[in-house]
């Protein structure tokens, strides 16, 4: 009888394994951590790997393998896929709302015999993200829930203009990969055609808003200055006309116009509105005869002319 109940029971069981070996395996995902070290992400030639970022992010290709790689992005997923190997190739990855870059290290190899189909990657924070540049100082010790909630908010170690001058500064001339991301800032759109004619009106200058971006309270405008007289000339602050937090030139002053230094940028800080709010209103010459009815017009210089007889 025991010897029935143990035959029985090795045949349930080689059933049951028999089973579990069609029953297809769920896709793992790898995880891997960005530490401000570039990710490995290998590809093979024909399939297609998907890493899931959950970010908005904008992705840098190099022109040398657009023919052979395939970059698509939706809902917080890449998906990368190579018809023809790719040499070791470096993505970069920039988060639309900090500036925060990725850095993906891909390269695409023929498949092998036998090799399995590549699992997803997903990109995750690091367990101890490095300090960060406009970051809110931390307190030491620990305080009860209620006065956390209470509390104001943290000052920052750095004043917020000098930050979002200093960010606005690297997007504009700095490489890509050295723009440093601070938490909290986001691009503002620009009212479109907004006029700056009246930012310096001392000087034969031509201006034109080129972005801006805000934290907290505070926007940042960067606006390109360019000479238009033949002549150089030394920019001075106080010499904008408009309500400002903080400007900052580029350049401290501009070559005769025609020359490669003949422009640079200004950096405006404005605080609980954008540039539009802060400059002066731009004043032209005024002929309230064109807005009366042509005989009362006729009627007025009629009368001019009796009066003077």
């Amino acid at each position: 009888m025991k010897s029935l109940v143990k035959r029985s029971s090795a045949a349930v069981l080689a059933r049951l394994l028999l089973c579990l070996a069609f029953v297809p395996a769920a896709h793992a995902i790898e995880i891997l951590r960005w530490e401000r070290l570039p990710l490995a992400v290998p590809l093979v030639v024909g399939q297609e790997r998907v890493v899931f970022i959950e970010r908005n992010v904008r992705i840098g290709v190099p022109p040398t393998v657009g023919e052979q790689l395939r970059v698509q992005s939706a809902g917080g997923a890449i998906y990368l896929r190579a018809s023809a190997p790719v040499p070791p190739t470096r993505l970069q990855l920039q988060d639309v709302e900090s500036g925060a870059l990725i850095l993906l290290d891909i390269a695409a190899e023929p498949a092998k015999a036998g090799q399995p189909a590549l699992e997803p990657v997903r990109i995750v924070e690091g367990d101890v993200p490095a300090t960060r540049y406009g970051e809110p100082v931390k307190t030491a010790g620990t305080v009860d829930d209620d006065v956390e909630r209470t509390a104001p908010a943290a000052k920052r170690a750095t004043p917020v203009a000098v930050v979002l001058t200093r960010y606005a500064a690297q997007n504009l001339y700095a490489p890509l990969r050295t723009v440093e991301p601070v938490p909290g800032i986001g691009r503002v759109n620009l009212r479109r055609g907004l006029e700056v004619s009246t930012l310096l009106p001392t000087l034969p200058v031509r201006a034109q808003a080129l972005a801006a971006w805000r934290l907290e309270d505070q926007w940042v405008t960067a606006v390109k200055l360019t000479n238009t007289s033949a002549r150089g000339l030394d920019l001075d602050p106080r010499a904008l006309q408009g309500d400002f937090l903080a400007a900052t030139f580029q350049h401290p002053n501009l070559a005769p116009a025609g020359r490669a230094a003949d422009t640079t940028v200004v950096y405006l800080v404005t605080r609980g509105h954008g540039l539009a709010e802060s400059l002066l209103p731009k004043l032209s010459p005024i002929d309230a005869t064109v807005n009366l009815p042509p005989a009362a017009a006729a009627g007025q210089a009629e009368g001019g002319a009796r009066h003077e007889k």
